[in-house]
This record gives C-alpha cells, structure tokens and sequence, in this order.
C-alpha cells in the first residue's frame, strides 16, 4: 500500500447487467493471485449466481447494520475498512446513497475517505448515474434516476474502463434470466431495456468516456511537450479575418468535420496586441453565430504573426486541418512578400492546410494615394511642398558658399520633415524629390544643369531622396496609428456603453436602438425584418424603434445595415463612414441576438404553463397509479366474490366482503376528494367560509373521525384560548392530515400531543410527536404533493395530507411550519389568526361532508 493518496480505479456501464460487478471481481482475484491484499468492502450481486461465485477466495468485510424508522438496512463499514486497511478495497455501486445515519451521505464520499488514507480503491458506476447525464437518461428511458454521482468525481479517478456489451447481447442476458428475476423480466424488456433505449445509453456512454480520454490526451502531450499533431481526433481550424468571406470558410470547414466522422470545428479570429485591426465586429459576431450555430467553438487569440499565432493555436488544440481563405491581397501586394496562406504552408507541419477560394480573391486595393491625415492637413504639406524647395534654395543661395553640399541637403531634409509632419506621406516625398532636383540644379556641381560630376554628391542625393521617404513613411503610419487608436478607443466606449446597458438590465430593443442613436447622432433607428420576399413584392414590419423615424423599408433611410438576412438596422440622419457602419454592424448583430432570445423567452413562457401540467401529470400518475389500482382492485375483488354463483357465501363472509368493498370505495373516495382539493388550491377557486371557531370543540371533532387511532392523542388544550377565524370543515381537515401523521410514526409508548397557546393576533396549535422526526435539510419537501422522501410504502396514500394541510391553512390565511420536537420527533405548528371579539359568526351555508383524514408518509 503507497504512502500517498490511493488510486481509484472505476468500471463504467452502459447499463445495468453489462458486467461491472463481474469485471471488478475478476480484476480482484486477478489481483489477489499476484499476491496483493485485496478485500470486498461491499458487493452487491443481486442475485446473480456467476457473480456471486466470483466471492469466494476473496476476504469480505462484514456490513454495518443500521435501524432507520423501524427497518434494519446493511450498509458498507467505513470504520472497519479503514482499520483493515488493505492494499485494495472492492467496492460496489459509486453512486449509492447510504442510509441515515450513516458518517456520509454518499458511498462516493467514504470511498475518498479511504483513498485519503492510501487504500487503493475499484468501483462501479453505471452512465445514468453521472450527474451531468441524468435528466437526458429520464429523457430516454422515462425513468428518474434518483441516485446521482458529480461528474468530477467520476473524472477524478485514476483509470476508467468501459464495459460495453451491444443491446442485443444484453436483452439475450435479460431473457436468459442472468440479470433480473424471471418475474421481472418482461416488464425490463419493455420498458428500460428497450434495444432504442439500450443503443442511446451506450452511445452516451461512449461519447462521455471519449471526451475525457481526450482531456487525459491533451494533459500527456502538455506534460511532455509535444507539439506535434496527433490525429487521434479530426479538429478543424478555421481562420477568420472578419471579412465578407468568413460564412463560406465557416460552411466549408463544418462541411470537412462532417465527414470526419463528427470532427470538431473551431473558429479562430487573430487580433494585433495593440487591439488595431481592420476586422468588421458586425461580421464577426455574425460569424459567431454561425459557428455555434453548426455545433463549433469561436475563439479569438493575440498575435503580431499571423500565420505563426494560427499554428500556435491548431498545435495547441491538437488540431488536423486548418481551413484559410484565399488570399485577397492584389497583385502588387503579393510582389512585397507571401501571404497569410503561404506562410502557414510553409510552417504546418502535420497540419493539413486547406485554401478555399471564395469571391473576394484578389480584390485587395493598391496603396491608397491619400495618407491618413486630413484633407486639410494634406492641402497644407502641399502647398508647403510646392513654396519650400525654391524658398530654401533662395536662401541657401544668400549665403553664398558659405555651406557645402552635405549642409544643404541637412537643411532640404529637415524641410522634408517638416512637410511630413504637416501633410504627411505624398506632400514629403513631393518635397523630397523637389528638394533633390534643386540641390541639383543649385548645389551640386556643375550648378546650373542636372549633371552630377562626383560620384559621392550623387550617393548624398539618393540618401537625402532615401532618408526623407522613410521620415515621410513613418510619420504618415504614426499619423494612420492615431487615428486608428483613437477609432478604437471610441468603438471600445461605445461597445462599453453598449454592455453596460445589458447589464443594467436596458436589454429591450427600443433601448439599444436608443443606444445606436446617441452614439451616431442620428435623429432615429428603426429594425426592420422581412415578412415576405419573391420576385415581385418585398415586404417590411417594424419590429422597434428609437427617436423620429418614418422608415418603412431599407431604402428609406440614410443608412442601412444588416443584421441578417431578414433583419436590417436603418438609421435616419445622415449618411455612415465606412468605419463606423464596422460598429453599426455590432449593434445591428447584437439587436438581432436580442430579438432572437425575447423570442425565446416569450416562447418558454408560453411553453412553461404546458410544461408544469405535463410534470403535475407525470407526478400525479407516478403517484397516485397504485392508490387508484389498489382500492379498485379490492373493491372490485370483493364484488366479483360476491356475484360469482360457484361458491355458497356465509352472511358472515358476505359481510366482510361488502366491508371490504366499502372500505375501498371509501379509500378511494378520499383519495378523490384530496386531488380535486388539490387541484382546487392550485387554480386558487377552492371556497372557503370563515367564522369565528373555538379550537377545543374542533378537537374532539377530529379526534372521533380519526376512529381508534384518535384513542393515541394526548389532548391538551385550554379552555381559555381566544377563537380563531376559520373555516370549521377545513380547520378539522388539517388537523386531521397531521394528526394521521404524527399517529403513524409515533413510537409506542410515546402518543402524539395536541396543545395550544395564543401569541398576541395569533392562535399556535401544534401537532407534537417523539418519531423520528425530519433533518432540517428535508422539512420543506414534505409539503410538496406526491412527496415521500424515498418511502416505498404505497398503501397508505398518495403524499397529498401535508400538501393539503399546508394549502388549507393558507387559504384560510394561516400557516403550517415543521419544528423539532425537543428531546427528539416533530413538531407541526399551525398558526391561525385570532377572530376579532366583535366578529359575528358567519354561517356556513348549505351542508359540507366531514372528509376523513388522509395519512401522509414523511419519509
């Protein structure tokens, strides 16, 4: 046994019966033979004889017993386990939940108690156990898991290994009597074990194991630095730069995953550090949408090298392929070097590098002939360019010779400069070259012609001609970083603004559009969404709007952007610069994500009435499907006995079977009565009549209807306490339900107690018993209708009394609240309103039948 922490080893099954139990024997013997010590801590076999004769030779340590509500139950013994302290403890069903009163809640839970303590642990966990998977195993099969194990827990474990069996082999098991009892058999087989049923669970079984083999595959290659791809799983990288070619890479790209068997997509945007990138937020978030939509992740990384952060990112994701669009730089751009493409060719590797064309190859302009100042700003460096060469060699030329070759052309550079920093890029090299053609002319000998005669005064011209387009070169990209910078820093505001709406909860569309409206300074916003398109007619419907707008179709506004292919954003005021449309298209993209989910939401709405009947249905027949079958059952046994001409009945037999008739219908009567009640609470139109009531003559009331169990209450209640405003019939109600209950899980010897006190306005009566009583944790579940607690006993009702206490009690404005009953039980508290001493009594019209109590299981 290590010293450390111990390992966890886990068989996980499609479903019961593949062979888990078996499988962890095996391994145990297997074990034991090699000569490790290795003891059964808990193993159930449910009766199955092939794993059962897997126990002997293995040492099995005895199951603590423990007393719950009057029951003995076995569970596995923590204290002992841990006192043996084996090398190996085999250890059944991961996710049970132990019996109350046990050190803890879960068997998961002591099973890491003994891993603390370095004992090495094999365990089993079926797949409709793990917590993340439960509620679609309820979906597939119909059937609620109840029993639930953390999927980290699961995850946590040293090895796992699935064991797989197909649907049909294990139906043949089914039938063949080598999983459930021959009595159970059919019923398994049309039900859980279906072979649609069986293929599903398996198939979950699969993709979960798969997924976290992936991450224990992702771990290796990051603890051992490899790089390298390998393609035990297709990943599709697709690369997007924001640009109107992104949904045909996206498209594509999900199209190659397809055929990989299910590969993975993921999109990836590579943005610059310093946050200055050309890429359309409109696009992209549209593109987002369209990646998630086809099942793929959208990432964003920061990088200076494109190509280099794109592989980056694919080695690191493990990825196969990486999709690229085809490049659309022009011809005279690709003379300057390779492009994003070729780069990434070039450096792949093992990665596959698909270039897919698309309408937008080779569309890239030639460099722009206006530079990034303002036009003003530009008129300005040129006339500074056409005045400052013949003004300089003006007054170079006053001062005679006085200044070489080498003077002059600082002095023509440092007016380059200055033009640059004026005009920017294309009025400097204006001057440039101007200036050059002057020392020329003026300076350089022989004067007066454009010949050079020495060579180094025709190395100092091209340097001066050099030095200065460079000087121009960087103030111009200074100037374009700028403006750039400053674009950003606007687009990052009003994005801020914009998430500071959503979360300050402004997530209507009249105060997003409101938010467009301000941030552009247009006089207003509309949404517009297609209702009908064809050949001949196009028509709009404003779906919300914001400030002045008379815009019924896109053409009517100054601008218009998409949001998508039915939804276009128009704005009135004025017309939008490039640049800022990029940010509209945000805004647009984002109006149309919250149309889609105020949809949504109005569609849940509208589902979730449908959805809480259908549940109140499933409760209903889960359980009240034995209460209406048994009394019927019978009743309508007794009935057939009684009309059946083979057997001469005595009068003594015909009267117990007509008792038993009776005491069916009447059963079944009340349980009847308590859902429609229920059912009346719920929809609010139960009637009720309130009048003043004195408690002590209520009491006996219901203490005769509760027949020989009302002979078990202690009552104590004093004379003197004031009446309470009530309905009579529905007060006895709920006393009857809780007395029923307290009765029933009274120890003997220890009668329930029935007392009253009043608390200024208030009149308490409290309903005391010494059962077991309820942990703190679980009080409030047991007004929820049809609830047990885990309670497998059918007999006595449906688990509506407390439910119908409670609901009775706030209908006539009261209240029912569970207590400890000091020294050990329960305490039910109903607090009544005291009537008012000048109150009339308001009369009960017409007749009401007494109903008789319906006894609730708390357990």
């Amino acid at each position: 046994m290590s010293g450390g922490r111990g390992h966890l080893r886990i068989y996980l099954g499609a479903a019961p019966g593949v062979g888990k139990t078996y499988k962890m024997l095996e391994e145990g013997k297997r074990r034991q033979e090699r000569g490790t010590d290795v003891v059964v801590g808990f193993v159930e076999t449910h009766g199955r004889s092939h794993t059962a004769a897997l126990l002997g030779g293995l040492e099995v340590v005895p199951r603590r017993i423990l007393d719950y509500r009057g029951a003995s139950f076995t569970e596995m013994d923590l204290d002992a386990l841990l006192a043996r302290r084996p090398e190996v403890a085999l250890i059944d069903e991961l996710a049970h939940s132990n019996v109350p009163g046990s050190r803890n809640e879960k068997r998961w839970e002591d099973i890491d108690e003994l891993l603390g303590a370095g004992i090495n642990v094999i365990s089993t966990v079926n797949i409709q156990h793990l917590e993340s998977i439960n509620d679609v195993v309820e979906k597939i099969t119909g059937a609620p898991q109840r029993e639930t194990v953390p999927d980290r827990v699961v995850r946590a474990a040293d090895q796992i290994e699935l064991v797989d069996m197909t649907p049909e082999a294990l139906r043949r098991r089914m039938a063949h009597g080598n999983i459930y009892g021959a009595d159970k058999v059919d019923a398994a087989l049309g039900n859980y074990f279906r072979g649609g049923n069986l293929a599903a669970l398996r198939e979950l079984a699969l993709l979960w194991l798969a997924d976290r083999v992936d991450v224990g595959l992702q771990q290796y290659r990051s603890q051992h630095d490899i790089d390298s791809t390998w393609e035990a799983r297709e990943r599709v990288v697709v690369a997007l730069t924001g640009g109107p070619e992104g949904e045909t890479l996206i498209r594509r790209a999900a199209r190659i995953a397809a055929r990989s068997s299910g590969g993975d997509l993921l999109a990836v945007h590579v943005t610059r550090s310093d946050g200055l990138t050309g890429a359309d937020p409109g696009r992209l978030a549209q593109q987002r949408q369209l990646v998630e939509s086809l099942g793929g992740t959208y990432h964003q990384v920061v990088g200076e090298d494109v190509p280099a952060a794109l592989l980056s990112f694919a080695r690191a994701e493990n990825a196969t392929q990486l999709v690229l669009g085809g490049s659309r730089r022009s011809w005279f751009s690709a003379l300057f070097g390779p492009g994003i493409g070729a780069s990434a060719i070039r450096e792949s590797g093992d990665i596959d590098v698909h270039i897919v064309r698309h309408s937008e190859m080779g569309r890239g302009r030639l460099p722009r002939l206006r530079g990034s100042l303002s036009r003003r700003r530009q008129a300005y460096g040129f006339v500074l360019a056409v005045a400052l060469p013949p003004l300089l060699a003006l007054l170079l030329g006053l001062g005679g010779d006085t200044l070489n070759l080498t003077s002059n052309v600082l002095v023509f550079l440092l007016g380059v400069v200055v033009v640059a920093l004026v005009g920017g890029l294309w009025p400097a090299l204006v001057t440039a070259v101007a200036g050059s053609l002057v020392l020329n002319y003026f300076f350089t000998p022989p004067t007066g012609t454009f010949t050079v005669a020495d060579a180094n005064d025709v190395l100092a011209l091209a340097i001066f001609v050099l030095v200065a387009a460079l000087v121009s070169s960087v103030v111009d990209r200074a100037a374009r970083r700028t403006r750039q910078a400053a674009r950003s820093a606007a687009e990052s505001e009003t994005l801020a603004t914009l998430a500071g709406t959503v979360l300050r909860g402004q997530t209507a569309l009249p105060a997003l559009l409101e938010r467009v409206r301000e941030a552009f300074g247009m006089e207003g916003a509309v949404l517009l969404e297609r209702l009908e398109t064809d050949e001949l007619t196009e028509s709009w419907r404003p779906i919300a709007s914001a400030g002045t707008t008379t815009s019924v179709r896109p053409e009517d506004g100054d601008a218009a952007v998409p949001a998508r292919d039915d939804l276009v954003l128009v704005l009135q005021g004025r017309s939008l610069a490039a640049d800022e449309r990029q940010l509209v298209g945000a805004f647009a993209a984002h109006a149309a994500a919250l149309l889609d989910r105020g949809r949504l939401t109005e569609e849940a709405a509208e589902a979730k009435p449908l959805a809480e009947a259908d549940k109140l249905r499933t409760a209903l027949l889960r359980a009240v499907s034995h209460d209406l079958r048994s009394p019927l059952a019978s009743a309508k046994a007794a009935v057939t006995s009684l009309r059946s001409s083979d057997v001469d009945w005595t009068d003594d037999e015909q009267d117990e079977l007509l008792a038993t008739a009776d005491e069916s219908l009447d059963r079944l009567s009340r349980l009847v009565d308590d859902l429609l009640d229920l059912s009346r609470l719920q929809a609010g139109v139960l009637p009720v009549f309130t009048r003043s009531v004195a408690i002590d003559e209520i009491v006996p009331v219901v203490m005769a209807g509760l027949g020989d169990d009302g002979a078990k209450v202690t009552v104590d209640i004093p004379t003197t306490l004031p009446l309470v405003a009530a309905d009579p019939v529905l007060l006895e109600r709920v006393l009857a339900n809780l007395l029923a209950n307290a009765v029933r899980y009274s120890p003997p010897g220890g009668p329930p107690l029935v007392t009253g006190s009043a608390l200024g306005e208030v009149v308490e009566i409290r309903v005391i018993d010494r059962g077991p009583g309820i942990p703190a944790a679980e009080r409030g579940r047991v007004f929820a209708p049809f609830q047990r607690l885990g309670d497998t006993d059918n007999t006595v009702g449906a688990g509506l009394g407390l439910a119908l206490a409670r609901g009775l009690a706030e209908a006539m404005h009261g209240s029912v609240e569970p207590e400890e009953t000091p020294g050990g039980g329960l305490t039910m508290v109903i607090s009544m309103p005291a009537a008012p001493s000048s109150a009339d009594d308001t009369p009960v019209p017409g007749s009401r039948e007494r109903a008789e109590p319906e006894p609730q299981e708390r357990d």
